[in-house]
């Protein structure tokens, strides 16, 4: 069985990569899993890719496993691609509610709500090879907040071909369709070429 150790903090990000992963012969660790990993890494990259390779290096650093870290933006296009790499702090120092406000509120008088979010991986594998993926979901972003499930941006986000927020499904059918779904999906077929 292969280890990799996700380097985050997100226990949301955490479970739904074990999720979307759960039928491959991989045993996935978190930071808190392992003895001696507690650190931080600020993400103060200009890139998903640079913030990504921030946490994955850090993490290298500090264990023998293969590595995942990811970071994730939502772009949205009447904002000139806002909030971006800055999506986890745009209204605040990370708090989800304030970022959904406002994000809406700068949105309030536009027509165009079209956004995507695209999600940066990087994998170091055991000899520490560098293996960048990525995966993007398009979409709108919604006139108000819908569902309860999910984080983030999740309730405001209507992926396309959908008529329902993240938020508004269930974990299997966002895991099925989700910017980190298919990041993974990629990372998959990467892994069995390893």
């Amino acid at each position: 069985m292969r280890e990799i150790v996700l380097s985050t903090d997100n226990i949301n990000k955490l479970r739904e990569i074990r999720e979307i992963l759960d039928d491959l012969d991989i045993k996935i660790y978190g930071k808190s899993d392992i003895e001696g990993l507690d650190f931080e890494v600020i993400e103060d990259g200009d890139t998903l890719y640079d913030n990504a390779l921030k946490k994955a290096s850090a993490m290298a650093e500090r264990v023998d496993y293969a590595v995942l870290a990811d970071d994730t933006g939502l772009f949205v296009t009447a904002l000139n691609g806002e909030p971006g790499v800055h999506s986890a702090r745009y209204a605040s120092e990370h708090d989800d509610k304030k970022n959904r406000e406002k994000l809406l509120n700068n949105l309030k008088d536009k027509e165009d709500r079209s956004a995507y979010f695209k999600t940066e991986i990087i994998l170091i594998d055991e000899d520490k090879n560098i293996i960048p993926i990525e995966g993007v979901c398009p979409g709108k972003i919604s006139l108000e907040e819908s569902g309860d499930n999910g984080f983030g941006y999740d309730s405001i986000f209507i992926p396309d071909g959908f008529d329902k927020t993240f938020a508004e499904m269930s974990h299997e059918e966002k895991n099925q369709i989700s910017h980190r779904a298919r990041a993974l999906k990629n990372l998959r077929d990467k892994l069995s070429n390893l």
